[in-house]
């Protein structure tokens, strides 16, 4: 207004200029930096209303902002417009113009500019910019000055310079501004989904969940903003980004292949695709997008390319000449310079630890390798590991290891599937007809052991082994045959070969435990059958299998086992003298002594019932405290649980709250 003061007018100009901008203008920069508005773009927000006691003008002012993108998308031509893509080093900017507030000139000539939603005042506002209620104008300049009816949408009534204020019009004036707040609702709404239709605002968005570290609300933004443009590679480029932090790489490479072949010259995507490839061991290909043509590569990721395919050159050049245990460090090496999401990699350490015998940690290694199916990625498909293709490699290790343990079945399919997707691979082909061989030969020497033809059965599992000569199974079923033929050497041999390939395999132990008794070796019999109780603790055949074996140890040396029985339970003891014959036998006894009302006795009671059957050549007693006093006099026993063992009537050790660990070690000790 043109009797407006300078510091309003000074103010507006600013607001117009700083939310201005020039249609002609490409540059997607702001026009003035003097006032910081906070983000060049950002969703359309109401200004606060001037205070009364700073304002000196009875204008209300404000702004209807509409957000222009900071690029223009367009999918056919535009696509080397990557503002707002993700970095490492730096944050996503932006910048954007903003068109003029409306206005409209009054019966003066002066600019009123139209109002922001619900910020205006309920009463009149007068020169001093004081709101002033209907009757609270007697005490005002005599002189009116009537600027305007209330017909227009900037007040609850007339805006005047002095004088009363007709009724009628505060009251025709609110029905109207609340028509225009409802108008304005409608319109801020309007161009609230405006602005999330825009791909541009909604990777703004994206990229401030992913700065907060929310991936997968970054995702969502991402995807609806891929929905409204298609073809803007930037938009592809960050929600590879997002999907890598959320573990999702296959999909993470395939949205940079599609950055890079919407644009070719995207040097972003190329870089970030190259470390994509490295973590999949595909050094080749990620060379060709790290040192991409007029491009400088990250001096980091360059080296841990170098120094990945360092390591997978020695590991192939070691499996060549079967240096297992090279192969093994190699492969190590290989996937802790950068190479943590190569399948084929984990496969390999697979393999040398299966030729080194240690199944079980093969089978664990394979079982924990990352599981993508890099065949679904275009650069990926065609790689190969070892001179196979990595997909069918993976299957070829997988094979070896089912055989490995018994699983003919699964270890034919896998191999079978190997064959299918690399069919000229010599090795793929070889270890094919292998594994259905050693399939045939062992399921031969099931039928004839049922059929006690053993002679023939050791014959059908020896040219099993002949194929496959670290094959546990075969092993444990010829010793099967040896032992059923009286030739126990033979068996004891064959078990030792099993376990030394899988030292858990419990039909193994098993049949050892038995050679062991048949060869009178007592104490080595003893030891498995204690293994195989602590692993298979509900068993009562070996349960009972271990006790034969301990009695029989104690014969072998001499020690009276005529007081000793199979299964039997913890007995109470409740006089002296009873406490005297158990505990005089020449085997050992474990006595615990307790209180009814202790906590700790009631704890260790449970496990005390467990290893009364885990050990049924020991004698099991317990005292109440309570009720023998005499005992615990006799024995000295002033704290409870204490548990003693004893061997012809002498205490050979004493424990007090122990633990289940050292209460089991001591009887295992001492119960031999």
């Amino acid at each position: 207004m043109s009797d407006s003061g300078k510091p309003v007018e000074t103010l507006s100009d600013r607001l117009r200029k700083s939310l201005t901008y020039d249609a002609g203008d490409n540059t997607n920069k702001p026009d003035f930096k003097e006032l910081d508005l906070g983000s060049p773009v950002s969703p359309l927000t109401a200004r606060p209303a001037a205070s009364s006691s700073s304002s000196s003008s009875g204008s209300v002012s404000g702004r209807t902002a509409r957000v222009r993108s900071d690029s223009t998308v367009n999918n056919s031509n535009n696509n080397n417009n990557h503002s707002g893509e993700l970095s490492v080093d730096s944050s996503p900017t932006f910048s954007g113009g903003r068109k003029p507030g409306h206005t409209r000139s009054d019966s003066r000539g002066s600019s009123v500019t139209s109002p922001v939603g619900n910020v205006l005042p309920t009463g009149n506002i007068v020169k001093s910019g004081n709101i002033v209620k209907t009757g609270m104008m007697a005490n005002r300049s005599s002189k009116p000055d009537v600027l305007s009816l209330g017909t227009g949408n900037y007040g609850h009534g007339s805006i005047m310079r002095g004088g009363p204020v007709a009724k009628g019009v505060v009251s025709s004036g609110e029905n109207m501004v609340s028509t225009a707040s409802n108008s304005l609702n409608s319109s801020n709404s309007m161009n609230s989904r405006r602005l999330l239709m825009d791909p541009e605002e909604l990777k703004r968005l994206g990229n401030e969940e992913y700065k907060r570290g929310h991936f997968v609300e970054a995702l969502g933004y991402y995807d609806r903003a891929i929905l409204v443009a298609p073809g803007n590679a930037s938009l592809h480029c960050n929600r590879s980004a997002a999907l890598m932090c959320l573990n999702r790489l296959v999909e993470a490479v395939k949205e940079c292949e599609e950055a890079v072949k919407l644009d070719s010259g995207y040097v972003r995507a190329h870089h970030r695709l190259g470390s994509f490839l490295i973590s999949l061991g595909q050094v080749e290909n990620a060379r060709k997008h790290l040192c991409y043509p007029g491009s400088q590569p990250d001096p980091n990721e360059l080296k841990k390319l170098q120094t990945v395919e360092k390591h997978l050159n020695k590991c192939a050049d070691l499996r060549l000449v079967r240096d297992w245990n090279g192969v093994l460090r190699e492969s190590d090496a290989a996937i802790a310079s950068g190479a943590d999401a190569c399948s084929p990699l984990f496969a390999c350490k697979s393999e040398a630890l299966l030729k080194l015998r240690q199944l079980d940690e093969a089978s664990f290694s394979l079982l924990n390798a990352p599981k993508f199916e890099t065949a679904s990625i275009p650069s990926c498909s065609q790689m190969k590991f070892f001179g196979m293709l990595s997909e069918a490699y993976i299957l070829f290790v997988r094979a070896q290891i089912d055989m490995a343990l018994g699983r003919f079945e699964d270890a034919v399919s896998s191999i079978e599937k190997s064959g299918q997707i690399d069919p000229r691979n010599v090795e793929v082909v070889v270890l094919l007809q292998n594994v259905k061989s050693v399939s045939r030969a062992r399921a031969r020497g099931n039928d004839l052991f049922k059929s006690e033809r053993l002679t023939e059965a050791c014959s059908a599992y020896s040219e099993g082994l002949r194929l496959d000569p670290l094959n546990p199974v075969l092993f444990c079923n010829r010793a099967a045959c040896w032992f059923k033929l009286g030739q126990f050497e033979k068996s004891l041999e064959d078990c030792n070969h099993a376990l030394v390939i899988q030292p858990n395999y419990t039909k193994a132990l098993l049949r050892r435990a038995a050679t062991f008794s048949k060869l009178d070796r007592w104490d080595e019999s003893v030891k498995d059958y204690e293994i195989l109780r602590r692993e298979l603790p509900n068993n009562n055949d070996i349960a009972e299998s271990l006790f034969h074996a301990q009695v029989a140890l104690k014969k072998s040396r001499g020690e009276d086992v005529n007081n000793l029985k199979f299964g039997g339970e913890v007995e109470l003891i409740t006089n002296l003298d009873q406490f005297k014959a158990s505990t005089a036998s020449s085997g050992a006894s474990v006595v615990l002594y307790k209180t009814s009302a202790d906590l700790q006795c009631k704890q260790i009671i449970p496990f005390f019932d467990t290893l009364c059957s885990r050990y049924p050549s020991v004698s099991f007693l317990k005292v109440d405290l309570e009720e023998s006093a005499d005992i615990a006099n006799a024995e000295n026993v002033r704290v409870v649980p204490t548990v003693k063992i004893y061997k012809k009537g002498s205490r050979v050790k004493e424990m007090v709250c122990p633990s289940p660990e050292v209460l089991e070690a001591s009887l295992r000790h001492y119960s031999l």
